[in-house]
């Protein structure tokens, strides 16, 4: 008995571990039920990997299945001796399998579930499906646990009808008794039309994957061209700083060089004076010895023999007296080099929110969508003051310089090239790139704005005005309505006057926007254009106040 179970294990097939039926052998040598490989290669269709299940040697190209003759004779005549692979241990159901519903006993592993009978079977209870000519019409299908789902409730039928109205399954009973009057359609046809929606939602799908997929595969290369790129740009601007340190360094290396010449000249020549001086004085010290020893001679003849030659002195080679300066010999040249660190400090400052501009220009992606709610705006909340080297002497800065005010008095500010010198007007000291979102309060007649930094600030002409010219945007404002105002082109504006406005900015996008500000926010008017450099926030007062 042992013999012959092993010789029906050799002709078992390792992947259902029942008979083989219509075996066939694959490259390596390993023989298996036709359906069961075809299915494990199905499987593995979507793993693109052809591989042996028993000895998982692997296939460049899914294996032709050839028929394995000799076993399939093999196969045919054990059965007709009658003899039966014993089950394997691992053949029988487990709480997780789906068992047959034929066996008796311990039962086995469901290998189909028939949706007409509806039932579950394991290989050799489910032979007669394939055998018997009025079963073989049955829907055969993967072992499944829900058939009783398939089976009405109410009357213990098969429910093979599609209510339309109610959009359920239902039985032949149902149609006739609560859904009798309903649209209805066999479960099949629905099906099939339900498969075609869903078809066309495949495709849908699909296009939609290869649409995210190739913009998945450009935004790829946007990352990689952004990090070539700045790699090159942090690359580049290293070089060029270098560059300019290596300049400095030189000019500084010129400049020590040429104060250490200048030094050494100087001082060689101080050095030159003091040796002839130190000279004359060794000469005079011994001249004045002489007549010290003249003066004390006893012989008047002596005396006055050698007075006329010792007497005369020798013209000095210096001037009678040194006039010696304060000591301030290079500290005028100190004085240039820290002018020069001022102007270069001036240079970078202003040059800095250009390059900073160019760097958040940077962006691959769509503009982020215009806020929605006063939270949203508070997100990009920029504060601005006033900068007092802009202001009309009219308008008197409060509150931090947040707050401006009209005059009747000149205020004493100092001369500036960019002080507004006759329009009411003052710029913000922020200059303005990216997101962001201010707000003002004001009272009177004012005119909220932003402006290039380049307007014009002398005389009364369109070229100062703000909204007057294309430098800048302006919304004015007065107790009884709004008017929207650019290169000298009036646009009326219509929404809720309130002491409160909105002012949204996004620069790169080239969307300027101004909201009535209340308990809620409405929208008065936006501007779409593009922006070519920073922006600062403006004022005009016509009359009253306005506070940042």
């Amino acid at each position: 008995m042992a013999q012959r179970g092993a010789q029906l294990e050799k002709i078992s097939c390792t992947i259902c571990l029942g008979l083989l039926r219509d075996p066939v052998t694959i490259p390596c040598g390993h023989s298996y039920c036709r359906n069961c490989i075809k299915d494990f290669y199905d499987g593995e269709d979507q793993r693109r990997i052809q591989s042996c299940p028993q000895c998982r040697r692997t296939f460049k190209q899914r294996p032709v299945l050839e028929k394995n003759i000799m076993l399939a004779d093999l196969v045919e005549d054990l059965k007709r001796t009658g003899l039966q692979a014993a089950p394997a241990d691992h053949c029988y159901a487990g709480p997780e399998d789906v068992a047959c519903e034929v066996c008796t006993g311990r039962k086995i592993k469901a290998v189909k579930s028939c949706l007409t009978c509806p039932a579950s079977y394991c290989r050799d209870h489910l032979q007669p499906h394939y055998d018997a000519p009025s079963l073989q019409k049955h829907k055969l299908v993967d072992p499944s646990k829900k058939l009783q789902e398939n089976i009405c409730s109410r009357h213990d039928e098969v429910m093979k009808i599609f209510c339309r109205t109610d959009q359920q399954c239902i039985c032949y009973l149902c149609s006739m008794d609560e859904h009798k009057g309903h649209e209805t359609i066999s479960a099949a046809a629905e099906r099939t039309e339900k498969q075609k929606e869903l078809q066309v939602s495949r495709q849908q799908i699909q296009q939609r994957i290869q649409d995210q997929e190739k913009d998945l595969k450009l935004l790829q290369q946007e990352v990689e061209a952004i990090n070539v790129s700045a790699d090159k740009a942090v690359e580049d601007s290293e070089k060029i700083f270098t560059e300019m340190i290596h300049l400095i360094q030189k000019r500084g290396s010129d400049v020590k060089q040429q104060i250490r010449s200048q030094q050494e000249t100087e001082v060689s020549r101080v050095k030159d004076l003091q040796e002839k001086l130190e000279q004359e004085i060794t000469e005079l010290k011994r001249k004045d010895a002489e007549l010290k020893q003249l003066s004390t001679t006893d012989d008047h003849n002596q005396f006055l023999h050698n007075y006329p030659s010792l007497s005369a002195l020798s013209e000095s080679t210096h001037s009678s007296s040194i006039n010696i300066h304060p000591l301030r010999y290079f500290e005028d040249v100190t004085a240039a080099v820290s002018e020069l660190r001022d102007i270069l400090q001036d240079i970078l400052r202003d040059t800095w929110t250009n390059i900073s501009l160019r760097v958040t220009e940077v962006d691959v992606l769509l503009p982020q969508p215009e806020p929605k709610t006063k939270a949203g705006f508070l997100k990009y909340s920029q504060e601005i003051t006033l900068d007092p080297n802009t202001a009309n002497r009219k308008l008197l800065l409060s509150e931090g310089n947040r707050k401006v005010t009209l005059m009747k008095e000149k205020q004493s500010y100092p001369d500036h090239p960019d002080r507004f010198t006759d329009v009411k007007q003052v710029l913000s000291r922020e200059s303005l790139t990216g997101r962001c979102y201010w707000e003002v309060e004001w009272r009177g007649g004012v005119e909220v704005a932003v402006s290039y930094k380049n307007i014009s600030r002398a005389g009364r002409s369109d070229k100062c005005r703000f909204g007057s010219n294309d430098n800048s945007w302006s919304l004015y404002c007065n107790k009884n309505s709004y008017t929207f105002y650019h290169n000298n082109i009036k646009t009326p504006v219509s929404g809720p006057v309130s002491s409160r406005i909105g002012v949204y900015l996004d620069h790169r996008a080239g969307i300027l926007s101004f909201y009535s500000v209340s308990k809620t926010m409405t929208l008065l008017h936006r501007v779409q254009t593009t922006f070519t450099q920073p922006l600062h926030a403006g004022v005009w007062v016509l009359a009253g106040w306005i506070f940042c």
